[in-house]
């Protein structure tokens, strides 16, 4: 089983940058992909971005040119790097894995954007 934790949440201002943080409990080279969905309030959890082990990546189109996903194997950790945010970013956002037909959910972190 594949635990996860995210961290790097919080309040920012419009435009604003945060780095979000999922750490995994095992070697994420032995996961075929990890990535970052999110939920807003009244809404359905959507995706954000997606890696795999190969560093293929993919992003929702409402993210595209401000959101960076990158991932650190030798730390175990998943990033999402977040710039130019606007208040339609406001969301619970929650790391994923993907390994040997499981998909593995973090708890969440919240992130408000708002001035």
């Amino acid at each position: 089983q594949v635990q996860l934790v995210e961290s790097g949440g919080g309040l920012v201002q419009p435009g604003g940058s945060l780095r979000l943080s999922c750490a995994a409990s095992e070697r994420i080279f032995r996961i075929y992909r990890m990535g970052w969905y999110r939920q807003a309030p009244g809404k359905q959890r959507e995706l954000v971005a997606t890696i795999t082990n190969g560093a293929t990546t993919n992003y929702a189109d409402s993210v595209k040119g401000r959101f960076t996903i990158s991932r650190d194997n030798a730390k175990n950790t998943v990033y999402l790097q977040m710039n130019s945010l606007k208040p339609e970013d406001t969301a619970v956002y929650y790391c994923n894995a993907y390994k040997d037909g499981i998909l593995y959910w973090g708890q969440g972190t919240r992130v408000t954007v708002s001035s």
